[in-house]
């Protein structure tokens, strides 16, 4: 099989992302990143569980906040996911889990499906972690999904620590986005003939 791979780039007046990911990977994260500590410490976690291969440079105006720069990189790494797809011939479409991280539990859930949103229930006990906005794991994986034309089911089922929360989501949404992009059969996975 082919490497399936996806690159996709961003310029606005805010920010200049550049995004690559390979599907069949070694779950490695390179690049400049986004010089927002805990924002690449959970693309590193993605590239990991994932097992897919990221490249990131984002610059953007972090002396604002990290939103711009957060929400673009979702933005353009959906871009370059859904590019990586290619026609979605033999995909198994569907993939959900409950990923553990210590006392906290997320349920991840996606579709691959082409009609585009996220559905999220993630309550964090703390308004920043470190430097980071919480709020920001929810504009990510908004921007993610609308951009990779996914349904993506994000809800928290326990959990007292923002960081184990934060990492349980990046986590179980890397696992679910593996298993729901690996190739189990032939064809289009729609009655439609198309996704």
């Amino acid at each position: 099989m082919n490497q399936r791979k996806g690159i996709a780039e961003r310029e606005t007046l805010e920010t200049s992302i550049k995004c690559e990911i390979s599907l069949e990977g070694e779950g490695t994260l390179r690049g400049g990143l986004s010089s927002i500590g805990f924002f690449d410490h959970m693309l590193a976690l993605l590239a990991r569980h994932g097992g897919f291969d990221l490249t990131v440079e984002a610059r953007g105006d972090k002396e604002v906040d990290f939103h711009h720069t957060v929400e673009d990189t979702g933005l353009c790494l959906g871009q370059a996911f859904l590019k990586a797809l290619g026609k979605k011939e033999g995909i198994a479409r569907y993939a959900s889990l409950a990923l553990p991280m210590d006392e906290a539990l997320v349920l991840c859930a996606v579709d691959i499906s082409g009609r585009p949103g996220l559905y999220y229930d993630v309550g964090f006990p703390t308004g920043k972690i470190g430097e980071f906005d919480s709020e920001l794991v929810e504009v990510f994986w908004k921007a993610f999904a609308v951009s990779a034309g996914i349904t993506a089911h994000i809800r928290l089922l326990a959990g007292t620590n923002s960081h184990h929360i934060a990492e349980a989501v990046f986590k179980g949404m890397a696992r679910v986005l593996k298993e729901a992009a690996g190739i189990e059969g032939r064809g289009v996975p729609s009655t439609k003939g198309v996704i």
